[in-house]
C-alpha cells in the first residue's frame, strides 16, 4: 500500500512559480516510479511528468518542457514538482501517482491539489 499526499498549490499570477510536494507512506515508495498528472475543468486528466525510482530518468509532456521540473527524495518519500513560467492554462487540479511496478500503470493517486494561474 502506498498513501500519496499533495500539497504546495494555490493561486499564482502567470510568470510566476510554485512547487508540489507529494508525500507518500509505504516502504515501496523508494522503487516506485512516480508521476505527476493534471486535470483542466471540463478536460480529461493528463499526463504531465515521470521520474524514475532512482531519479535518474525523467519525462515530460511538451508543453510544460523547459518550465517543470520533477525530482524526488527518498530519503524523505517525497517527490517534488517544481512549477516556474506558469501559464493560465497550466489551471488545474494535480495529482501524484505511484507506478510500483514500473510499468507504466499508476496504481496509487493522492487526492489532489489546486494550481490557479490568473493572467
Amino acid at each position: 500500500q502506498v498513501q500519496l499526499v499533495e500539497s504546495g498549490g494555490g493561486l499564482v499570477q502567470a510568470g510566476g512559480s510554485l512547487r508540489l510536494s507529494c508525500a507518500a507512506s509505504g516502504r515501496t515508495f523508494s522503487s516506485s516510479a512516480m508521476g505527476w498528472f493534471r486535470q483542466a475543468p471540463g478536460k480529461e486528466r493528463e499526463f504531465v511528468a515521470r521520474i524514475s525510482w532512482s531519479g535518474e530518468n525523467t519525462y515530460y509532456t511538451d508543453s510544460v518542457k523547459g518550465r517543470f521540473t520533477i525530482s524526488r527524495d527518498n530519503a524523505k518519500n517525497t517527490v517534488y514538482l517544481q512549477m516556474n513560467s506558469l501559464k493560465p492554462e497550466d489551471t488545474a487540479v494535480y495529482y501524484c501517482a505511484a507506478d510500483i511496478l514500473g510499468n507504466g500503470r499508476y496504481v496509487y493517486w493522492g487526492q489532489g491539489t489546486q494550481v490557479t494561474v490568473s493572467s
